[in-house]
């Protein structure tokens, strides 16, 4: 294998490579979620950071941003944090859509 030879190393248990690929094998697993557990598999089975980011369609320095948030924080790194933001004017449940009108 090619590449270059990084600091961050990733190991993970046994219980983490469970949920990672549980989170894989289901169908309602947001893409972005199952991207990132993919590549958290293959970069803790020594994998270099540029193949795996070819492999999952992430960038490079995307993906080393995933791995250290993992070191750091574990599973719960890989998930998305709320983002701020102008709560939505409507709720999802009401099917009005903004520039819509209704009939």
């Amino acid at each position: 294998m090619r590449g270059r030879t990084s600091s961050i190393k990733i190991t993970v248990t046994d219980e983490q490579r469970k949920i990672l690929k549980g989170w894989l094998r289901r169908q309602k697993t947001p893409v972005g979620l199952a991207k990132r557990a993919r590549a958290i598999l293959l970069l803790s089975e020594g994998q270099p950071f540029s193949h795996t980011a070819q492999r999952v369609a992430l960038g490079e320095r995307h993906l080393r941003k995933w791995a250290r948030r993992f070191i750091a924080e574990g599973i719960d790194g890989l998930k998305d944090r709320a983002r701020p933001g102008r709560p939505p004017v409507f709720s999802p449940s009401s099917g009005v859509v903004f520039g819509q009108t209704c009939v």
